[in-house]
């Protein structure tokens, strides 16, 4: 899977050192000009739904239940991988040097029903809820967030608007 970018959250980090690693799935659901999105009521971002490999997953696996899980959507089709964004940050644990996280990215479609949302308590405590969103006011509001002196810093959101963007430029643009 192609690297998209590498983002390093605090500078100095040894990435090479005693390493925590992470491993998610995301989905990108493409309606038309709109992105099928997790947003947050209480920090009001925009992320892509999936989450946390576990066990010996695959990343399909992961991919379904993780969408199941945030959305309450169930996956009809897996499609080709968009590519892969890598994290690195301070640990919490003492004993490591840093904290890789790896996201992966794959197209996916969805059937239209939704189902209740199955929530981790950080999820239903950021008001987590699928909704449909124009990928420009997805950007927006994220960069707009991330300037912002009002809400605490949202880890995942660099991320998250880099492969809005990167969205954007290769599919929406290039649709025109």
């Amino acid at each position: 899977m192609d690297l998209l970018k590498e983002i390093v959250r605090v500078d100095g980090i040894h990435t090479e050192g005693a390493t925590i690693l992470r491993e998610a799935v995301r989905g990108i659901v493409i309606d038309k000009t709109n992105l099928f999105m997790i947003h947050s009521s209480k920090n009001g971002d925009y992320k892509f739904p999936g989450g946390g490999i576990t066990g010996k997953e695959t990343h399909h696996e992961t991919l379904k239940r993780e969408i199941r899980e945030e959305c309450g959507a169930l996956v009809t089709e897996i499609g080709p991988p968009f590519g892969k964004v890598i994290e690195y940050d301070l640990p919490l644990e003492r004993d490591f040097d840093v904290f890789k996280m790896t996201s992966y990215y794959y197209y996916c479609q969805i059937e239209h029903a939704l189902f209740t949302q199955k929530l981790e308590q950080y999820e239903y405590d950021l008001g987590f809820h699928p909704v449909l969103v124009d990928i420009g006011t997805a950007i927006q509001n994220n960069k707009d967030i991330a300037s912002s002196n009002l809400t605490e810093k949202i880890r995942w959101l660099p991320r998250e608007t880099f492969v809005l963007e990167q969205i954007q430029k290769r599919i929406f643009y290039a649709r025109d």
